[in-house]
């Protein structure tokens, strides 16, 4: 069901903007596509920075609206910790400049500019007056609640933080996953060495001889989970090809995750190459997933680097970035790369993601339209 937000005047609309992205921007432009009088969502860029190629990024910002099918107009937000300039001649509003081509090339492209506004500490006020005048930000009314949306008023960078795991459940993971793999490494023991193994290393291998089932099993209950299951995640996680097919099962579904082993497990015995429609996942093609099957999965993954050691980190911090860049969320996933990086630069998934984040490639699914705001 989709949920339409009116808004009458820019100050409403103000208000509105942060259900649209899912948190308050800072220090951000917000671009919002419009098809006739709706936006169905929310773009976010960093400011740009200074030295940075204006054109290009410009062309760049524009490149994403214009990919939202149907888009045939664009609102422009500016949020900054910028102060306006008072002149004798009135006040010269923040990142005007720029501002300036990106409603510039919009026109260009025969789209309707709606509105371009800009958020200060002194207030807030319009691009499109010839003499902008300062609003209170009093003026602009809280954000509207959406129905399954999670609270909006922390910024992009909230809710990057993992779960914080006292020292004790961190060494019963560890091992956990150690006693796992070492099992799982002598699987031709006899009965009375197993016999000396824990039964629970003895279970949670039981479990990992159906790893879709596994995997999809983890979504019913994401928190919290029972040490040697975190470890038989982790186990799986630090096989890339295990860890491929936990990602394209919970981007899609449990039969999508059967084809997906297969298909590595034949590649990995020398046979056919994974097919495209698999890969295409990856690059964020195709129809749009579950968004809450990804937060749960995300909520998963993230649990798993936070009882990982630093070792086992890297493996579960990109897969939450992955997670997080499937939702739309680069800013989330490029902290959980930057992580990543401290402890294994070159860790291979990783570095994809960051260079898709960097070539500013954001998922098809994310162009597909849901909530609007009217005005």
């Amino acid at each position: 069901m989709n949920t339409v937000l009116r808004a009458t005047d820019s100050a409403e609309f103000l208000g509105l903007v942060p259900s649209l992205a899912g948190f308050t921007p800072r220090r951000s432009i917000v671009l919002l596509p419009f098809q006739r009088s709706r936006a169905h969502g929310a773009m976010r860029i960093d400011l740009p920075r200074d030295g940075v190629d204006l054109d290009e990024y410009v062309d760049t910002a524009i490149g994403l609206v214009s990919q939202v099918r149907g888009t045939d107009a664009v609102a422009v937000v500016v949020y900054t910790d910028e102060a306006p300039q008072h002149t004798p001649d009135g006040i010269v509003l923040p990142s005007s400049i720029v501002v300036d081509e990106l409603l510039g090339l919009s026109e260009d492209l025969g789209m309707h500019i709606v509105d371009a506004l800009c958020v200060t500490p002194e207030g807030w006020a319009s691009y499109l007056h010839d003499e902008p005048t300062l609003h209170p930000i009093a003026d602009i009314p809280a954000p509207v609640s959406i129905p399954g949306l999670a609270d909006v008023a922390g910024d992009q960078d909230s809710g990057t933080a993992l779960p914080v795991v006292d020292l004790a459940e961190k060494e019963r993971v560890g091992r956990a996953l150690l006693e796992i793999s070492d099992l799982l490494a002598h699987e031709h023991l006899g009965l009375s060495d197993r016999a000396r193994t824990n039964p629970q290393a003895i279970a949670a291998s039981v479990v990992l001889e159906d790893l879709p089932r596994f995997f999809e099993d983890l979504l019913d209950s994401p928190e919290n989970l029972p040490p040697f299951a975190t470890a038989a995640l982790l186990w799986c996680m630090q096989r890339p090809r295990y860890r491929d097919v936990a990602l394209l099962q919970w981007a899609t579904d449990l039969r999508t995750g059967k084809r997906a082993l297969t298909a590595q497990l034949a590649y990995a015995a020398g046979g056919t190459t994974v097919p495209d429609h698999l890969g295409e996942i990856f690059l964020g093609r195709g129809p749009r997933p579950d968004v809450d099957r990804l937060r749960v999965a995300l909520t998963i993954a993230r649990g798993a680097a936070a009882r990982a050691s630093r070792a086992s980190r890297p493996a579960p911090l990109t897969a939450a970035a992955w997670l997080s860049w499937a939702l739309g969320r680069s800013s989330h996933a490029a902290h959980y790369l930057r992580l990543v990086s401290e402890i294994d630069p070159e860790y291979s998934l990783a570095c994809l993601i960051g260079s898709m984040i960097n070539a500013a490639l954001l998922p098809q699914w994310s162009f597909h339209r849901g909530e609007a705001v009217e005005r």
